[in-house]
C-alpha cells in the first residue's frame, strides 16, 4: 500500500468508528501472486526510446490479445478495467454507419454470462454505479468498455472479468437484442440533434471533405440503423471483435501479476476466426485543383443558425502519419505547445483590451488519425465578422513572421514546467481510473506513456532548445499545410457568403505586434502588493473532535478549519465561504449574479488587473474559482504548499482590496447577451436556462437574465452589488491537505486575520424565505427552437432543507436511486422513448426549505404524457409497495462504495464540513454519513415515498417544439 492508502484508511476508519453500524474496510484482499511478470519486451515501447514507465506491466496472450496492468491504490480497494477494441465508426462500411456504437449497446444487453437485460443489475450487485462506474464509449477510431470496480476482492474481480470477457468475446446479438437496443440508440440520436449537431456535421463535412471522417459520425444514420439485422451486425462484430484487435488495461489496488492472471484466465481461450482484416484507409486532406500553394484555401461554408452565437473556425490541414513516439518527437511537441501558448496569450490580451472579437484561440490536434490540423476559433462581436477574422489573422501573421521574445518563451516554459511538475508531486494520489484512461488514449493515437518524473526530466533537459528561432520555425510549420478550410456560423442570412468567407481567408493581412509581451516588462510580484491590514493572531485554536481538524477564531470574526494531511503530497485545497449567497442579493439586482460569475474574479485585486493576475501567477499553482450558493458565496482553489501563502493573499485581498476594472464586466455583458439565444436551441438548453427559476417559485434571482436585462446593467451597479456582497457576512476558511500548520497560521495572520471586522450577514429569517412551486398536475409549458422531434419532461416533488434534516436527505438519495432504476427500466429499456432518464434529490443545507425530488427525461413530443404517466405510476408503486431486498441492495451497495471511495480524500470532508464553524452540528452529521446513505429497510423507503411522492404533491414542466402546446403556457 502507498502512503495515500494509509491516509485513506485512516479517514475511512473514522467513518466506520463513527457510524452506527460496523462497515468492512474497502481495501482489496489480495490473493497469492502468480509467477513474476516478464517486462523484458513491453509491446507499447517497441521502436521507441521513451523510458518505460516501470509501474505498467505489459503482456500478450497466444491469441494476440494484449494487456497492461499496474498496481494503484487510489481510491483504495478499486480496480479500473478498460477493454479497448481498435474499431470505431471509421471502420464501418457505408451500409454499416452506426454499427460500432450499436454494438456497444448490444454487448451490454446479453452475452455468455449475462442474461438478457440484466447487466445493470449484475454490476450494481458488485457495487458499480451504472453510468459512472460502468460505461462504454464509441469514437471514430475505437470502442472502449469501462468498469471501475469498488471494494475489489478476489471473488468480485473474478466475477467481473468473467462478465466483461463474455460481453466482448461472446455476445448474443439476437433479433430480440436488436429490437430492444435500436429504439434506445435512436433516442440517443434524437437527443443529440438540433443546431449544435448541425454545426458539428457541417464542420466535419467541410474540414474533412473527401475523407471518410466527413460522413462517419459514431451515432450513424436512421437509414442504416433501421436496416440493421442480427446478421449484418454480427458481420461487423466478427470483422473487428477478435482478440488480436483488443487490449485490456487494468489499474487498481491489487498485485499486477494477480490482475494479469485474471486477463489470462478469462480472455486466453478467445479464438479469432479467419485472417485479421486490415484497417481501412482514412484518406488525406487535399487542396483543390489550382490552389495557391502559398495559401491553399479550399472549402468554405456559411451556416445560418439564428439561435447560436456567431462563431468562426478555420483549419490548416496536413496529412496524418503515424510517428515514432520518441524523445525527439516529444521535444518537438513541447515547442509546438509553447508556440501555441504564446499566440493564445496574445489573442486573449487583445480581446481583453476590447475590440472586434469576444474570444479567439489556436489549437493543434491530430484528428481521428485522419488529419494533422491547426484550428483557429473566433467569436466575433457585432456584425463585422471580417474585422474580427482580420484582427485574429493579424496576430497570427506577426507570430509567423518574427520570433517571439525570450521573455514570452520563458513565461510559457514556466507554465509548462508547473504542468509537468504537479503530476510528479501528486503521483501517489493519481487515480487508477485516470491512469487506465491515459493508456487507452495513448493506444488510440499510437503513442506511449511515460512516468511523470521522466516527462519532467525530458522537458527540463529540452529547455536549451526553447529558443526564439526554434519557436518561430514551429509556429510557421503549425500554420502551413496542404489546405485551409473554414466554417462561419452566423445568426443572420445574407451576412456572409461562402465566397466572401473564402476571400477573407485569402486576403493578406498586416502583422499586428501590439500585443507582444514587451522585452524587459516591469516585473509583478506579491512582495510589492499592499498589505491586507494589521496582522492579528487567532484568539482561539481548538480541536473539533474529528480526525486532526482544528478550528481557529480571529477577533474580526473569521473562522478557519485546518487539516494538515501530508499523505496527500503536493496538494492543498482552499475554500473561502463568505456572505449571504443568492438570498442576500436584492431581486431587482438579479442580473448582476450572472455577471458576477463571469467577471468578479477578473475585475482584479489590490493593484492587480486581469493581465497582472496572469503574470503574477506564472509558474505558480494558484486558482480562483467562484461560486454562488444558496446562502453563501465561495472562492476555491487547489494549490501547492509553496504557493499557499500567496493563494490566501489573493482570496483575502478580493474581500478587502477589490479592484473594479470595467473591462471584464463589459466583456461579461457581451458574452451573456451572446449566449442567451443558444439556450433556446434544444429542450436541454431551455431547462438549463429556466428550470432553477421555476424550481425556486419563479424567484428572479434564479432566472437567466435576458439580453435586455443584461444591457440595463452598469459598471457602477456591478461595483455596488458585488462590493456589498464581498463586504457582508461571516468568513469561513478551510485549508485541507499537504501544508505546514505553523506556516499556514502565519499566512492567515497576515491575510484573513488582518481583514476589517465584517458587516453582519442578513438574518436567518431573511435567508429562510424560500419560494417553492405550488403542486399542480397541469404542466408549465416552455418552447424551444430546435428539432420538431425533441421535447423534455420534468416532474418534481418539493421536500425540505436545513442541516437538521441532513440525515433524511441522505435517505432520500436512496429513494431517488430506486426511482432512477425503475425509470431507466421502464422508459429506456422497455419503452425506448428516452436515452437517459434520471431522478435526483436536492436538499439545501443552508436553508429551511427548497429541496426537491426531480425526475426528468428528454423524449419525443408524443411521449411527454407517457413519461408523466410512468413517473406517476412508479411514485405510486413506491408508496403502495416496499421495494424488494434485492432491489434495495442494488442501490445501497453502490452508494456504500461511492461514500467510502469519496471518503478516501480530504476533499470529501471539506465539502461535508462547509459552514460547520457557524453551525457546529455539521461536525456531528458527518459521523453518520455512511450509515445514513446505506442502512435502511424496504418499509422505511415506503414511508419516505409516502411522505414526499404523493399524487397531489408534485408540479411538472414540459419543453415542447415551437408551435406545439399543451397545459398552461409560461413565457419569459
Amino acid at each position: 500500500m502507498t502512503n495515500y492508502s494509509r491516509a485513506a484508511a485512516r479517514s475511512l476508519a473514522c467513518l466506520m468508528l463513527l457510524s452506527q453500524t460496523p462497515v468492512q474496510p474497502v481495501l482489496a484482499q489480495e490473493v497469492a501472486a502468480p509467477a513474476k511478470l516478464d517486462d523484458s519486451d513491453p509491446w507499447l515501447y517497441r521502436g521507441s526510446d521513451i523510458p518505460h514507465d516501470p509501474d505498467w506491466h505489459f503482456g500478450e496472450l497466444s491469441n494476440g490479445l494484449r494487456y497492461a496492468v499496474r498496481k494503484n491504490g487510489v481510491p483504495p480497494g478499486q480496480v479500473s478495467i478498460r477493454i479497448r477494441v481498435d474499431a470505431g465508426s471509421l471502420y464501418e462500411k457505408d451500409s454499416e454507419r452506426g454499427y460500432a456504437h450499436l454494438l456497444e449497446h448490444m454487448l451490454f444487453r446479453q452475452s455468455k454470462y449475462i442474461p438478457e437485460g440484466t447487466a445493470i443489475a449484475a454490476f450494481q450487485r458488485l457495487g458499480a454505479t451504472f453510468g459512472s462506474d460502468t460505461n462504454a464509449v464509441t469514437s471514430t477510431t475505437q470502442t472502449v468498455f469501462k468498469l471501475d470496480l469498488p471494494n475489489a476482492t478476489p471473488e468480485s474481480l473474478d466475477e467481473t472479468f468473467k462478465l466483461m470477457s463474455g460481453m466482448v468475446s461472446a455476445p448474443t446479438l439476437s433479433a430480440s437484442n436488436l429490437k430492444s437496443d435500436l429504439p434506445i440508440v435512436l433516442a440517443e440520436m434524437r437527443e443529440r440533434g438540433g443546431a449544435s449537431k448541425r454545426v458539428q456535421d457541417a464542420m466535419q463535412q467541410v474540414f474533412y471533405a473527401g475523407q471518410p471522417l466527413s460522413v462517419r459520425e459514431p451515432i450513424g444514420t436512421v437509414q442504416s440503423l433501421t436496416a440493421a439485422t442480427p446478421q449484418s451486425v454480427r458481420a461487423f462484430y466478427s470483422r473487428w471483435y477478435r482478440p488480436d484487435n483488443v487490449a485490456v488495461i487494468v489499474a487498481g489496488d491489487a498485485d499486477p501479476a494477480t490482475l494479469a492472471s485474471y486477463v489470462k484466465k478469462w480472455f486466453g481461450d478467445w479464438k479469432a476466426s479467419g485472417a485479421r482484416s486490415p484497417a481501412p484507409s482514412f484518406g488525406d486532406p487535399a487542396a483543390p485543383a489550382g490552389a495557391d500553394p502559398r495559401n491553399p484555401v479550399g472549402e468554405t461554408r456559411v451556416l445560418v443558425e439564428p439561435d447560436l452565437p456567431p462563431s468562426m473556425m478555420y483549419a490548416i490541414l496536413r496529412p496524418w502519419r503515424q510517428v515514432t513516439d520518441n524523445i525527439v518527437y516529444n521535444q518537438g511537441l513541447m515547442i509546438d505547445s509553447i508556440a501555441q501558448a504564446i499566440i493564445n496569450r496574445r489573442l486573449e490580451s487583445k480581446a481583453r483590451a476590447g475590440g472586434s472579437y469576444l474570444s479567439a484561440s489556436v489549437n493543434q490536434d491530430d484528428v481521428s488519425r485522419s488529419a494533422d490540423a491547426t484550428f483557429v476559433s473566433v467569436t466575433p462581436l457585432g456584425d463585422d465578422w471580417e474585422a474580427a477574422l482580420k484582427d485574429v489573422r493579424a496576430v497570427i501573421a506577426d507570430a509567423v513572421s518574427r520570433p517571439p521574445t525570450q521573455e514570452e518563451i520563458d513565461r510559457e516554459v514556466a507554465e509548462l514546467d508547473l504542468a509537468f511538475q504537479v503530476p510528479v508531486e501528486q503521483q501517489r494520489i493519481l487515480p487508477g481510473s485516470k491512469l487506465a484512461d491515459d493508456l487507452v488514449n495513448a493506444l488510440d493515437i499510437r503513442e506511449t506513456v511515460a512516468a511523470p518524473q521522466d516527462v519532467l526530466r525530458i522537458f527540463r533537459e529540452t529547455k536549451p532548445l526553447f529558443t526564439p528561432k526554434a519557436v518561430l520555425e514551429h509556429t510557421q510549420a503549425l500554420f502551413s499545410g496542404t489546405v485551409t478550410r473554414g466554417l462561419f456560423t452566423t445568426q443572420k442570412a445574407g451576412q456572409a457568403s461562402d465566397a466572401e468567407l473564402r476571400q477573407a481567408l485569402l486576403d493578406p493581412v498586416k502583422p499586428d505586434e501590439s500585443v507582444r509581451l514587451a522585452a524587459n516588462a516591469a516585473p509583478v510580484s506579491f512582495d510589492k502588493l499592499p498589505a491586507i491590514g494589521k496582522p492579528a493572531k487567532p484568539e482561539a485554536e481548538l480541536p473539533v473532535g474529528l480526525l486532526d481538524i482544528e478550528e481557529l477564531t480571529f477577533a474580526n470574526g473569521v473562522k478557519v478549519l485546518l487539516w494538515p494531511v501530508q499523505e496527500e503530497p503536493g496538494r492543498v485545497m482552499v475554500k473561502v465561504r463568505f456572505g449571504g449567497g443568492y438570498r442576500s442579493i436584492d431581486p431587482k439586482d438579479a442580473p448582476y449574479i450572472t455577471l458576477g460569475q463571469y467577471a468578479l474574479v477578473g475585475s482584479g485585486v489590490a493593484t492587480l488587473g486581469q493581465e497582472d493576475l496572469d503574470r503574477v501567477a506564472t509558474g505558480r499553482k494558484l486558482g480562483f474559482d467562484f461560486d454562488v450558493q444558496d446562502a453563501s458565496f465561495q472562492f476555491s482553489a487547489e494549490t501547492r504548499p509553496s504557493d499557499l501563502a500567496d493563494q490566501l493573499y489573493l482570496f483575502a485581498a478580493k474581500l478587502d482590496l477589490p479592484k473594479w476594472d470595467a473591462s471584464p464586466f463589459l466583456r461579461a455583458k457581451a458574452a451573456a447577451k451572446i449566449q442567451y439565444d443558444t439556450f433556446a436551441t434544444s429542450p436541454q438548453g431551455v431547462l438549463n436556462r429556466d428550470l432553477q427559476f421555476y424550481q425556486h417559485g419563479e424567484d428572479p434571482r434564479f432566472a437567466t437574465p435576458t439580453p435586455a436585462e443584461i444591457e440595463a446593467t452598469t459598471p457602477e451597479g456591478f461595483k455596488r452589488v458585488w462590493g456589498k456582497a464581498l463586504h457582508d457576512g461571516p468568513v469561513e476558511v478551510q485549508i485541507f491537505g499537504d501544508f505546514d500548520k505553523a506556516a499556514a497560521i502565519a499566512s492567515l495572520e497576515k491575510t484573513f486575520g488582518a481583514l476589517k471586522p465584517r458587516t453582519p450577514a442578513p438574518s436567518t429569517a431573511d435567508l429562510a424565505n424560500v419560494s417553492v412551486p405550488q403542486p399542480s398536475d397541469k404542466p408549465i409549458v416552455l418552447h424551444h427552437h430546435g428539432d420538431p422531434d425533441q421535447a423534455a419532461a420534468v416532474i418534481s416533488w418539493p421536500t425540505g432543507g436545513g442541516s437538521m434534516g441532513i440525515r433524511e436527505s441522505r435517505q432520500l438519495e436512496i429513494l431517488t436511486q430506486l426511482f432512477t432504476n425503475r425509470l431507466l427500466d421502464a422508459v429506456r429499456e422497455k419503452l425506448g422513448v428516452s436515452y437517459a432518464p434520471y431522478v435526483y434529490s436536492s436538499w439545501p443545507v443552508d436553508l429551511q426549505a427548497g429541496g426537491s425530488i426531480t425526475a426528468m427525461a428528454q423524449v419525443d413530443p408524443k411521449s411527454v404524457s407517457v413519461f408523466f404517466q410512468t413517473a406517476d405510476e412508479i411514485a405510486q408503486d413506491l408508496i403502495n409497495n416496499p421495494p424488494t431486498a434485492d432491489e434495495l441492495a442494488r442501490v445501497t451497495e453502490p452508494l456504500r462504495q461511492q461514500v467510502t471511495r469519496a471518503a478516501s480524500s480530504t476533499s470529501f470532508f471539506m465539502s461535508q464540513l462547509e459552514g460547520a464553524t457557524e453551525e457546529p452540528s455539521r461536525f456531528g452529521t458527518i459521523r453518520t454519513v455512511l450509515y445514513d446513505y446505506t442502512e435502511t429497510t424496504p418499509e422505511k423507503m415506503q414511508a419516505l415515498a409516502a411522505r414526499y411522492l404523493g399524487k397531489n404533491a408534485s408540479w411538472r414542466l414540459e419543453v415542447m417544439p415551437e408551435g406545439k402546446t399543451s397545459g398552461a403556457i409560461a413565457s419569459r
